[in-house]
């Protein structure tokens, strides 16, 4: 059987034990595979016949994950200042500052200077749906969420969408703010079932944050597993608690003006 095969076979045992969105803890690949699976001739333009809606919501298992931070400046593995992200260009300014990933630095899962006024627990993915100010052609066809939740032309509908990270017995959830590691254009990974490419840092797959890492307990360079998430997914956690950015404090600000808003049907007490 060539390797290739092999891989086929493994990727369609997946998807027969289980639904894409359980928390399922059968892996798809190793590190063995990753070899074969990233010399394979890719798809470049996908069709409705190629693209299953449910693969971004498998376990993308054994990930090379770094960390990465808002703030952070380039080095020799990490070209691209993170004063900026692919969807905002004032990134650092609407976190608040620098997210010191310095664990004497930080107070919980947040930088010990401030409060953060984006999500702390946040990641960056190979794809960006976005290129030149419009929406790249694959994107609609790729993206299992793309129907339900664009709105207009230009705007990204993977910004902000949440993922779980797993390692070891923990399990975190984190928004997608940035793109990387080094690319930009990965659906097969981000989207498929292809693994990640080779790059610097030893075909990384997945960057977390300094909150995410610390949550999991994982080294700046370790290995996890992840998958996209839907809202409802997401359960009581540090991840809902910060951020102009996050869902679950918007909906909370809503439901707080609603309230403050809504008309009393009970009778006035007179105090005298």
């Amino acid at each position: 059987m060539s390797p290739f095969q092999h891989t086929v076979l493994c990727f369609i045992f997946c998807v027969a034990v289980g639904s894409g969105r359980a928390q399922s803890k059968v892996c798809c690949h190793d590190e063995e595979q990753y070899t074969q699976a990233s010399i394979e001739p890719e798809v470049e333009i996908p069709t409705t016949a190629t693209v299953r809606k449910d693969f971004g919501f498998f376990w993308k298992c054994r990930i090379v994950t770094t960390t990465f931070w808002v703030g952070e400046s380039p080095t020799s593995k990490n070209p691209v200042p993170n004063r900026v992200s692919a969807w905002d260009d004032h990134w650092a300014n609407r976190y608040g500052g620098y997210d010191d990933p310095d664990p004497r630095n930080r107070r919980g899962y947040i930088p010990a200077r401030f409060i953060p006024s984006q999500n702390p627990f946040y990641v960056a993915l190979p794809y960006n749906d976005i290129s030149g100010g419009h929406v790249k052609p694959e994107a609609a066809l790729v993206i299992p969420w793309f129907k339900a939740e664009f709105t207009e032309e230009g705007k990204s509908v993977c910004h902000g969408h949440w993922v779980a990270i797993r390692h070891g017995a923990r399990t975190v959830y984190a928004q997608w703010e940035d793109c990387g590691p080094f690319r930009t254009d990965h659906w097969e990974y981000v989207f498929g079932n292809e693994r990640p490419k080779p790059n610097m840092n030893k075909a990384a797959g997945l960057d977390v944050s300094p909150a995410v890492r610390d949550y999991l307990g994982m080294g700046d360079t370790d290995i996890t597993d992840w998958r996209f998430v839907g809202e409802g997914e997401v359960p009581v956690g540090p991840w809902r608690l910060y951020g102009d950015n996050n869902t679950f404090v918007i909906n909370a600000r809503k439901s707080a003006v609603a309230s403050a808003t809504r008309p009393s049907n009970q009778p006035r007490v007179e105090l005298n």
